[in-house]
């Protein structure tokens, strides 16, 4: 019950329905504020205790001064938690231990239970292996059921087990289409209340949600399960980023081309662990579609959020996807009663503003490796053979041949080439090179999910069928849509037969490409690629495209619009100037141009406006935690406790409460630390914790093999979640990262010194024998340290690799805060500083002075590090400077002082 001390508890009458809601109007100043914290002051009004959240700390929102720096905490309580099976497997796994861990110190094992509803999505799970043919769907599902089997059982005995948690089977769609087409609430009503739906997510794509209205973000996976357990999330009132929109798209622009302009823009501007909020005239002419696809790409601007306010647009989108009319209605009525409702002429208070006149955006892609880097199509080609360069291992850093002259490899145009022969299995021959496209896959929840840009792909394939044009034959093509209904509004349009034949059969409902699940290349052409070293490229409708991600043959990655996915498959190549060169050949021997199957924007709205009806919606959700025949028949342990299975190789108890006592110790300063990695700038999630594919000669590939399993059967990083002897040997293994501590080497390698000579060997291997020897850890990293997915595993195995410390440029917001739920110290350094400018090699032993003073209840604004130089070496220096204590709030603190979150979490329930 909330302490209600500003008389906010009113009745909001809707038909025949009465609800509890508390009034903004209460508190002075809320009229003023920005849509995204009227909706965390309604949080703070409805959930004030008079202890964790005040009167004080609703007044300090209310009275929000726009222009300062964030300084006043306060305690959010999102309403629910929404998670994807990667993230999600090792989220019941540490509430199962977390079972256990409470039984072991006295406690009642059923404390540990969901307190808000917490739903599961199995999305991550299935791999492309199978595409270009009708059965490739049948046969991947068969293939994702047999690799999972053991995750699958364990999800159902969670969904058994734990009051509160539901899951949403496989084969169904993307967690985030699910979420915005059928889990979302808008307005939530519990408990007779009526209040904003909120969330947080174990994606952080969760974000396309804010296109609902819904405020909600990415999480790491261990701040969601204390979420699920009633722990508020802390957090700082935020800045707010206006962002104008005006005008509207031109004709021949899609929505991923303006989610690609807004991207480039913010990051750019810089937001953050900041709010964006849309707002203008605009807004108003955005489809409900293209805020989803903008706020899907969130974390790719880098902000905590990126929100539309609800209006008429909201309204028929909930009515389209089989919301009830109360439930309209409701939405309707508070958004409007609490002043939620979008006003296209008002100017809210923001912290900082940005405008877009939404005419002026042009057809775009991004690549070759990041999100924001964003390309004009026009330019596309002529950006390739630029960046080509930094991909191939023909020139040197002058950009000149390396070789004498008779070895040279040769240019066409200026752009390095090496056309290489493939035998195809029946016998025909075909020439690739550097920039062939070897994946074309209309992928990932961001394009997916929007009706507008699917049908323009369909009709780009239908154009070219009719002209007689197909794929290349070394391209792999693949479909995987964000939830059934697409396909059915492709049935209903006729269009699936021409998807078909350019060979973009369905391949499953899921992430596929966009996370790495993008299967093996055609043996042939992996051959080839492998064996000539050519800098191949993939392009996706998706939104990440880092280093290493999508595919372990591929060293060059795309995101583009899903009619553009499809004419890339046509052309074949990013050499090709896809806006003027011929794509193919038609019948009659003409040359066949993007502009001769671009569909107009009356073709597409008409197949949308005809082939979409809220029966399709109704249909696909009918009956969705359900599940098919297959999932229902998994066999599934009984009880409140696990029964842990010894030899499984995809779910083990977790280290993580071993020894737990009641009382935590002292945090300590940290000694004698040295260096498992020193890294560069914008170093992601995906680079220290991969998802995809493991070698067979990696730590984590040799104890699969250990443990009886078949190469064929090593699944991927993300599949294998739940067993921490996997993830730990796969933590910092990406194929591409760059330890510049083992100068020369690609992959998980770092030097060890704990042996004479300090020899290069795997960062698992360096890790345990420092931990034998009681040695800690340090990490030096650049800027945008952690960017990228919400991915809980890459602070959890920094910490369990015996990692105390990270020292960086910069952060990302959530694994900033996912290494502080570890336990691990994530430190910066001064303005301005950086290992490089302090002369730091990484072969130096680390001292941290100034960490104990936690132990007295506050945080030290910096800590004294020392960096001394091997005894003995000719440049035995001393290296000491005042490095930033990143612990930014006094519940991240509380989290530190206990080891992490969840033992924080798990000893308060305990005492309650």
């Amino acid at each position: 019950m909330s302490a209600n001390s500003f008389d906010a508890r009113s009745t909001l009458r809707v038909g025949d329905e009465s609800y509890e809601i508390f009034r903004l109007d209460k508190v002075e100043g809320s009229a003023r504020l920005p849509y995204s914290l009227k909706v965390l002051l309604e949080n703070l009004l409805r959930t004030e205790d008079g202890a964790n959240i005040t009167a004080d700390h609703i007044r300090a929102l209310g009275g929000w001064d726009s222009q300062a720096q964030p300084s006043q905490e306060i305690q959010f309580t999102p309403a629910r938690v929404i998670m994807q099976d990667f993230t999600g497997v090792p989220c019941v796994v540490d509430l199962a231990t977390m079972r256990e861990a409470v039984k072991e110190l006295g406690g009642d094992p059923a404390k540990i239970n969901p307190l808000a509803p917490a739903e599961l999505v199995i999305d991550h799970s299935v791999i492309a292996d199978k595409f270009g043919s009708n059965d490739a769907f049948a046969q991947n599902v068969e293939l994702e059921y047999g690799r999972n089997r053991e995750r699958y059982q364990f999800l159902r005995w969670g969904q058994t087990a734990f009051d509160e948690f539901k899951v949403v089977p496989p084969g169904t769609g993307i967690v985030h289409q699910v979420n915005i087409e059928h889990l979302a609430r808008t307005v939530m009503v519990r408990g007779g209340q009526a209040y904003p739906d909120t969330l947080v997510g174990t994606d952080s794509h969760t974000t396309m949600v804010n296109g609902l209205g819904v405020l909600g973000w990415g999480v790491g996976g261990i701040e969601a399960e204390a979420a699920m357990l009633g722990q508020p999330v802390s957090m700082l009132i935020p800045r707010v980023v206006g962002f104008k929109l005006t005008g509207e798209l031109q004709p021949g622009t899609t929505a991923t081309d303006l989610v690609l302009t807004i991207t480039e823009m913010l990051r750019k501007h810089g937001v953050v662990g900041k709010f964006v909020e849309f707002y203008g005239e605009g807004v108003a002419a955005t489809s409900l579609a293209n805020r989803a696809t903008i706020g899907n790409m969130s974390p790719e601007f880098g902000s905590t959020a990126a929100i539309f306010p609800i209006d008429g647009e909201t309204l028929n989108y909930l009515r389209l996807t089989g919301r009830s009319e109360q439930q309209v209605a409701l939405v309707e009525a508070y958004a409007k009663e609490q002043g939620l409702w979008l006003d296209p002429a008002a100017e809210p208070d923001f912290s900082e503003k940005l405008e877009l006149d939404l005419s002026t955006v042009v057809p775009s892609i991004a690549g070759p490796k990041r999100p924001q880097d964003r390309i004009v199509l026009a330019e596309a080609a002529q950006q390739f053979a630029q960046d080509v360069r930094n991909y191939v291992d023909d020139v040197d850093e002058a950009g000149k041949e390396s070789f004498p002259a008779s070895d040279a490899p040769a240019e066409h145009d200026g752009v390095p080439t090496r056309p290489t022969l493939v035998t195809a299995p029946d016998g025909s021959t075909y020439e690739i090179d550097h920039g062939a496209v070897t994946v074309a896959a209309i992928t990932s929840c961001t394009n997916t999910s929007n009706p507008y840009v699917m049908v323009a792909a369909a009709l780009v394939a239908k154009k070219a069928v009719e002209k007689g044009l197909t794929r290349k034959p070394w391209v792999k093509t693949t479909l995987a849509p964000g939830s059934k209904v697409v396909t059915d509004y492709f049935d209903k349009a006729g269009l699936t037969p021409y998807l078909d034949k350019v060979g973009f059969n369905l391949v499953g409902y899921g992430c596929t490409t966009c996370i790495g699940n993008s299967g093996p290349l055609p043996e042939e052409v992996s051959k080839a690629v492998n064996d000539h070293d050519l800098a191949v490229t993939s392009v996706l409708s998706g939104n990440r495209n880092f280093e290493g991600r999508i595919n372990p043959d591929v060293k060059m990655n795309y995101l583009a619009s899903p009619p553009l996915v499809v004419a890339y498959a046509l052309a074949g190549s990013m050499k090709v100037d896809i806006t003027k060169d011929a794509l193919g050949i038609d019948q009659d021997g003409n040359p066949v141009r993007l502009k001769d199957i671009w569909p107009t924007e009356a073709e597409v709205n008409d197949v949308v406006a005809n082939a979409i009806g809220e029966d399709m919606f109704a249909k696909s959700y009918s009956d969705v935690f359900a599940g098919d025949a297959q999932w229902q028949a998994l066999p599934i342990p009984t009880g409140n406790t696990f029964e842990w299975d010894a030899e499984s190789t995809y779910v083990r108890k977790p280290p993580y409460f071993e020894g737990m006592t009641m009382e935590p110790a002292p945090v300590e300063d940290i000694a004698g630390a040295r260096v498992l990695a020193k890294l560069g700038d914008s170093v992601t999630t995906d680079h220290i914790s991969p998802a995809g594919a493991i070698k067979a000669d990696t730590p984590a590939g040799q104890y699969l093999t250990e443990h009886g399993v078949a190469r064929r059967d090593f699944n991927s990083y993300g599949s294998r979640r739940g067993n921490h002897e996997v993830m730990i040997r796969g933590t910092f293994a990406n194929i591409r990262l760059r330890n510049q501590i083992a100068p020369g080497t690609e992959g998980g390698y770092t030097r060890d010194f704990t042996q004479p000579d300090a020899p290069v060997s795997f960062i698992y291997d360096a890790s345990r024998n420092y931990i034998d020897q009681g040695i800690p850890l340090v990490v030096l990293a650049g800027k945008e340290y952690g960017s990228g997915s919400s991915r809980d595993w890459a602070a959890k195995g920094t910490a369990l690799l015996g990692v105390k410390a990270v020292i960086a440029e910069s952060y990302e917001r959530i694994h900033r805060s996912n290494l502080i739920g570890m336990g691990v110290l994530p430190l910066q350094f001064p303005e301005g500083g950086s290992a490089e400018s302090l002369g730091l090699t990484g072969e130096e032993t680390f001292s941290i002075a100034g960490v104990t003073e936690l132990n007295g209840g506050a945080t030290p604004r910096t800590v004294r590090v020392t960096a001394d130089t091997a005894p003995g070496e000719a440049d035995n220096v001393r290296r000491e400077f005042d490095a930033v204590v990143r612990i930014d709030t006094p519940g991240e603190a509380d989290y530190y002082r206990n080891g992490g979150i969840m033992q924080y979490v798990l000893r308060n329930l305990i005492r309650s």
